[in-house]
């Protein structure tokens, strides 16, 4: 997006989601479900069935950032009520009355919502770590450093994990336009595979999918302890999100392009 247009489009697409109450109340719902997440799984672990609580060997970090898991559901519907709200209130045709470049309308849309998840996510993710640290640190865990670079890297990778997240969701929401439809396709993907991934009966079969499963894989950002035993590595997972929210979204622009509305 170039000069004044460009900058119109992200004011336009920024007014429209702020004075939607549904925003707010999914930004809030991203944060607390990732906190109480977070607060529930180390608050129900115990150090006292370690044999040395100092030698405990859980992921304390991972185990902080469970909630990831569960916000990732709230971006998701957030990104999809964000295109497909306007096919059911009709407000699309006025939309793209206004900025013709439909490619444009789009990309305003996807930096907004991750710029809102982003946020979000920044929030979620230092409070989980911030309530898991306390909490773990009080039952006795040898937790890590806020500033160490495994856990740097699982915090600013699971705000990455969420924002790519959203982009899946508003690139399914601008393909297939139903708010109930893209809602479905998109929670699936990272609540439904990662389900028929683990059923499967082979080993290596499973670890295939385990490795172009978007959450699944996209998810190894979290961990700290034991990165080399898992079927994907964090940044690499990262990527094969990325292509997921690259092909969301390419989709969503083609069909966006090539339809009347």
């Amino acid at each position: 997006m170039r000069g004044g247009r460009g900058v119109g489009a992200l004011h336009a697409e920024w007014t429209k989601l702020r004075t939607l109450p549904s925003t707010w109340w999914l930004l809030l719902a991203t944060v607390v479900l990732m906190v109480a997440a977070g607060l529930l799984t180390t608050a129900s672990l115990s150090a006292a069935d370690c044999p040395v609580p100092a030698e405990c060997h859980e992921d304390t970090v991972e185990l902080s950032l469970t909630g990831v898991w569960v916000g990732q559901g709230a971006v998701v519907v957030l990104a999809v009520l964000a295109m497909s709200g306007e096919y059911g209130t009709g407000t699309i045709r006025t939309t793209l009355a206004a900025e013709p470049r439909r490619v444009r309308v789009l990309a305003a849309k996807a930096a907004v919502v991750g710029a809102l998840t982003v946020a979000a996510g920044a929030v979620g993710v230092g409070a989980s770590l911030l309530v898991g640290r306390e909490v773990l640190a009080a039952d006795g865990f040898a937790v890590p450093g806020l500033t160490e670079g495994p856990t740097l890297r699982a915090a600013l990778g699971s705000v990455l994990y969420l924002a790519l997240a959203a982009l899946v969701g508003l690139g399914t929401a601008t393909a297939l336009r139903d708010t109930a439809a893209a809602a479905t396709t998109a929670l699936t993907l990272f609540y439904g595979l990662p389900v028929l991934s683990g059923l499967l009966a082979d080993a290596d079969w499973r670890e295939r999918a385990e490795e172009l499963t978007p959450s699944t894989a996209g998810l190894a950002v979290r961990a700290t302890v034991g990165v080399e035993r898992l079927p994907i590595g964090p940044w690499a997972g990262i990527g094969v999100l990325g292509g997921y929210a690259a092909a969301a979204l390419l989709v969503g622009a083609l069909v966006l392009r090539a339809r009347d509305v």
